[in-house]
């Protein structure tokens, strides 16, 4: 059985799903900064205020140009990274116990699931329907940059 699925429709979808998670978690750390500061104080991320900032930066930002499809693949290969960092930082489920243990190994490991989708993103390009085709009215397949 041969099913060929809307290959564009379908990137489209992935990109505004994904950059969906950043944007609303980047909104929700601007306009809650000073409880983000918090936050990032007791997961033990380094220099709270600085990484408060950068991770408002990095969901708000390029979340919001994945979404338009802007510069697709390397930023997918850096969000892909930043979430497994994320993972280490915010979700050790190692030192926890009981419930909070499990609660936060599913979030690790949901942080992990993510970064596959980008990377997946990444080995496939944003599709027809970005930024990234716009600029390149020959795209076919992932960001390439030209010699």
């Amino acid at each position: 059985m041969n099913i060929t699925l809307p290959r564009d429709p379908i990137l489209l979808a992935s990109r505004l799903l994904l950059a969906m998670l950043l944007v609303f978690m980047g909104w929700g750390k601007l306009t809650g900064f000073s409880g983000t500061v918090t936050y990032m104080t007791t997961t033990g991320a380094p220099l709270p205020y600085l990484s408060a900032i950068i991770a408002i930066l990095v969901e708000l930002g390029l979340g919001t140009l994945l979404a338009f499809g802007a510069l697709t693949s390397p930023l997918a290969i850096i969000l892909a990274l930043y979430t497994l960092v994320t993972a280490f930082i915010g979700h050790h489920y190692w030192t926890f116990s009981g419930m909070e243990r499990y609660d936060m190994w599913v979030h690790f490991y949901k942080n992990m699931s993510i970064s596959g989708g980008f990377l997946a993103l990444a080995a496939s390009g944003p599709g027809r329907f970005s930024i990234d085709a716009l600029l390149d009215r020959t795209f076919s397949g992932p960001l390439r940059i030209k010699s």
